[in-house]
């Protein structure tokens, strides 16, 4: 069963709440991060990715950088940007897009969930992202970066949810930059956290990580060197959605070259495992339909019968793809290391995979049907893992309006 407990957040005063929310730490580059920031010396970019607070030519990873987070992050306490909250809470975020809104609770979960496989993952780390992190917890004292964790709803927690909402006033209600609303409340009842406490031990047999892989194995590595000093550093900081909240969006693929086919024999070599037709911009509605976008054209791809398999990973169209089109006509081995693929949220639109081809920069483009919120916890439960870039959420939560020092 799934041990979270409530903790005395570090966050910003009211007036600052917009200012200091920001992009998730690995979804901007160092130039990005550094126009995000622009002109805001609230923002908590300054602590995430201090790396703009430096000189150009000292590396992302320097010491110099993760001193310089835990200077910022001083700096933000000196000057009453932050406060950290006076008693262990739970925190409910909400978060509006398009008219769709989904909430989750805030709180920190058990490293030894994480490590006991109560707390369920589906996709391999890389060491050099961990590292990052690990580097970034330990300078600072804090963990910044929130793991977005998936459950199975159950209606008793939900009410309790609902009903706070509706009660009480929200500490934090603002729209960011993209057009997102993100509303947030406290809850300092010690009744309803010992009943919420109660119903995920009770209620919840596990967790699933959706996004926050790297953060999560960070956070347990941090805990294997405290070597029992720090306290805190058994939990790490996580938001958890009930399911039917949530929807993964696609995540496509663009490529730079057809690995030495010219377009005529590199669609008679797909048509051996796809059926191929003329198409407008194709966005899939089912599975095993794949778009494809080349030479200023889109197309329709359909798997055929026997290029798959049924089970958990086998059967997903991110799987389909590789095994029938991209390693074995394009050459791409590994997506995670091979330097001629890229990958594209699908919040960015067909538009965008049009772009990247027609810019000259990339040479075909496929979009995906979205992985289910069911096909993630059958992978999860049967112990596999995804391929890589498989998931895509959205919206994001923003960094800074929750932190957990250890």
């Amino acid at each position: 069963m799934a041990t979270i407990i409530p903790f005395s957040a570090l966050r910003p005063q009211a007036q600052y709440a917009g200012q200091v929310a920001s992009p998730p730490y690995d979804v901007l580059s160092r130039q990005e991060a550094k126009e995000e920031a622009r002109g805001n010396p609230n923002s908590f970019l300054h602590i995430t990715r201090a790396e703009i607070d430096v000189p150009e030519n000292i590396d992302i990873h320097a010491e110099e950088v993760y001193e310089k987070a835990k200077d910022n992050l001083d700096a933000f306490l000196q000057r009453e940007v932050l406060f950290r909250e006076n008693k262990p809470c739970y925190y409910i975020y909400r978060l509006v897009m398009n008219d769709k809104s989904q909430t989750g609770l805030v709180c920190i979960s058990s490293i030894d969930d994480y490590e006991n496989n109560v707390i369920k993952k589906h996709e391999f780390t890389r060491p050099e992202k961990e590292q990052d992190r690990i580097n970034h917890i330990s300078a600072t004292g804090a963990q910044t970066g929130n793991v977005f964790l998936a459950y199975k709803n159950v209606p008793e927690i939900d009410h309790l949810i609902e009903k706070w909402q509706t009660e009480k006033k929200p500490v934090y209600d603002f729209i960011a930059d993209d057009g997102i609303a993100h509303t947030i409340w406290v809850i300092n009842d010690d009744k309803v956290i010992n009943a919420i406490t109660t119903l995920f031990s009770e209620k919840v047999d596990n967790t699933y990580i959706a996004d926050g892989h790297h953060r999560a194995a960070s956070a347990a590595k941090v805990r294997m060197t405290a070597a029992g000093d720090t306290e805190g550093a058994e939990y790490f900081l996580t938001t958890l959605f009930p399911a039917n909240q949530l929807r993964i969006l696609d995540y496509n693929r663009v490529v730079r070259d057809l690995n030495g086919w010219d377009k005529e024999a590199f669609l008679q070599r797909i048509a051996e495992s796809f059926e191929i037709s003329p198409a407008a911009a194709f966005a899939p509605q089912q599975p095993h339909d794949f778009g494809m976008y080349l030479d200023g054209n889109w197309y329709k791809l359909t798997a055929k019968s026997g290029t798959y398999t049924n089970d958990p990973v086998g059967v997903l169209d991110v799987t389909i793809l590789q095994n029938n089109l991209l390693d074995p006509v394009l050459g791409i081995k590994d997506p995670r290391t091979d330097t001629r693929i890229d990958f594209v949220g699908g919040i960015r639109g067909l538009a965008e995979l049009e772009k990247r081809v027609n810019s000259g920069e990339m040479k075909v483009a496929f979009s995906l049907f979205p992985v289910s919120m069911q096909q993630l916890f059958d992978i999860a439960d049967s112990g596999m893992v995804m391929p890589p870039k498989s998931t895509w959420f959205e919206p994001k939560l923003r960094d800074g309006l929750l932190t957990h020092l250890i």
